[in-house]
């Protein structure tokens, strides 16, 4: 691959971050560092989005001004992200000068082209979603479907972006493009939308709204929502309609953009109509995740089961996020909405990560150690049943695992990793080198060791993504390369010689249960 551009939605900062928030970032991360094991060229861009009239009001029922409650939450985003191991390059917040200035062109642009006019315009606004609903949106009380509360009536001369111009094109795109939106069942639902669209505002008075980019040549406006917020994908790059930057040029278009599956309208309509209009590539794929249930309930502030994205490494005193990445990542298939529940949670780490990755690298480098000193013997993988074909199907799933990827199917290929572990640990169980041993069968018992070893190299590249701090022990134990790429993995990654010693063999993940690992469990 030449390069890989993968984007988050930017993130309100009318409040804290919440697990929801954290789940987009985990999935993103773990792709980005899936990809960025496949070329150089990988680029991950995350932010904050900062301005409108919620930020506006929260402000001043605070006392303080717009951008003081702006960075005052930006930072609890970047705090929650460093806890959580997201690997961004960059984080983009929409109050950043560059930003800021590029906007204005490209909303100047727009209006020099004929693409944004001003019109009177009197409509059902949701302040939750940012935008003006149709009534034939709305619940049969008259509510947001989304927010469940009753929009208001807003009456007021705006600039509005002529989105009924790219209709044709955008429907033409995601039918000859069937993996535009991800997961593909999402696209009926977006040409639904699309049937009826209408033009839509993109400015709002500065008597109503004063928190927002200012209108060039125009200081009674502010630049509204979605020109500001969906063009940080192309400014954080350093586009301005004046120049291109050399990053922009090797990065656009974004490979995959991961987003809430609430904000598809915005992402999938609004954003490539601007991006048609300015005239430059659409991204490749729109990657719409669901949301994160709290046992089984929608998260709630007034139930108070919203859960911070930290709260569980707190509870279960877990120094490194590992555990708490692998659980959000494997707990919906692709687009589907998933649930987070402490039991389900323990015995998810435990099972996989413990009792069959951890123990098996643990179990088989003692054995090393107990029966050769920790030295690898020559290899003669032949000499036992099933360790080449094993061998073979740890590669095998190298390739399995980049196709579940290729379409964004995290839990999926999480799936095959934990497949190829317990398909190891049958190996072990079937040949049981600690029988060989007491049968004084050492060649055998030797190539049986080396064999699990070799596939946990695999794995600990495999597994990477998920879990960094868990395969990064691994790959220290095994004295194993983890930058390789995952083209150039092979089944010839032991060397012959000692390997490790007896005091430097460590649990790679210790049952979240266990005394060491929850103490809070005992308390």
């Amino acid at each position: 691959m030449d390069k890989f551009y993968i984007t988050t939605a930017i993130d309100y900062v009318n409040g804290a971050p919440h697990i929801g928030h954290a789940y987009e970032k985990i999935l993103t991360d773990i792709i980005a560092r899936h990809f960025s094991q496949r070329t150089d060229n990988m680029f991950f861009l995350t932010g904050t989005d900062e301005h409108g009239i919620k930020i506006q009001k929260t402000a001043a029922s605070k006392g303080i001004q717009p951008k003081e409650l702006c960075d005052e939450n930006a930072q609890k985003f970047k705090d929650a992200w460093k806890a959580l191991d997201i690997n961004y390059n960059k984080f983009i917040r929409t109050t950043d000068d560059y930003h800021e200035n590029a906007v204005q062109k490209i909303f100047k642009k727009l209006v020099e082209q004929g693409d944004i006019y001003k019109h009177s315009y009197e409509g059902l606004y949701c302040t939750g979603c940012e935008c003006f609903l149709n009534p034939k949106d709305l619940t049969e009380d008259g509510l947001c479907p989304d927010h469940l509360k009753k929009p208001e009536v807003v009456k007021e001369e705006n600039y509005f972006f002529k989105l009924t111009k790219y209709k044709d094109a955008i429907i033409k795109h995601i039918k000859e493009n069937p993996d535009f939106i991800v997961p593909s069942f999402r696209a009926n639902e977006v040409l639904n939308q699309l049937e009826d669209i209408q033009d839509i505002s993109v400015s709002r008075a500065k008597s109503n709204v004063q928190w927002g980019i200012d209108v060039l040549d125009d200081n009674e406006q502010s630049i509204y929502v979605w020109i500001d917020a969906l063009s940080n994908y192309i400014t954080a790059l350093g586009y301005d309609t004046e120049s291109v930057s050399e990053d922009f040029k090797k990065y656009w278009p974004a490979d995959v953009q991961v987003i809430g599956k609430d904000i598809l309208k915005f992402h999938s309509i609004y954003w490539p109509a601007f991006l048609l209009a300015l005239d430059l590539p659409l991204p490749k794929h729109i990657l719409a995740h669901g949301w994160i249930t709290i046992d089984e309930t929608k998260m709630s502030k007034s139930l108070g089961n919203v859960i911070s994205p930290t709260s569980v490494l707190e509870t279960f005193e877990l120094k490194e996020p590992d555990a708490f990445r692998y659980y959000m990542a494997t707990s919906a298939p692709c687009g589907r909405d998933g649930n987070y529940s402490d039991d389900d949670f323990k015995e998810k780490v435990n099972a996989h990560l413990a009792n069959s990755m951890g123990n098996l690298l643990n179990r088989t480098l003692s054995m090393l150690v107990k029966y050769f000193d920790g030295v690898v013997q020559p290899k003669n993988l032949s000499l036992v049943d099933g360790a080449v074909e094993l061998t073979k199907k740890a590669l095998g799933t190298v390739k399995i695992v980049e196709n579940h990827f290729n379409h964004f199917e995290v839990a999926e290929a999480a799936q095959e990793i934990i497949g190829i572990v317990d398909m190891t640990n049958k190996f072990v169980t079937d040949n049981a080198p600690w029988t060989l041993a007491k049968e004084d069968k050492m060649d055998e018992c030797a190539q049986v060791l080396t064999t699990v070893l070799e596939v946990m190299c695999i794995i600990s590249a495999l597994i990477y993504p998920y879990c960094p701090n868990i395969a990064q022990s691994m790959a220290k134990q095994l004295s194993f390369d983890l930058s390789i790429k995952l083209d150039d993995l092979t089944a010839d990654n032991i060397k012959e010689g000692k390997l490790i010693s007896k005091e430097e063999i460590t649990p790679v993940f210790l049952r979240v249960d266990s005394e060491l690992a929850d103490k809070s469990a005992k308390k």
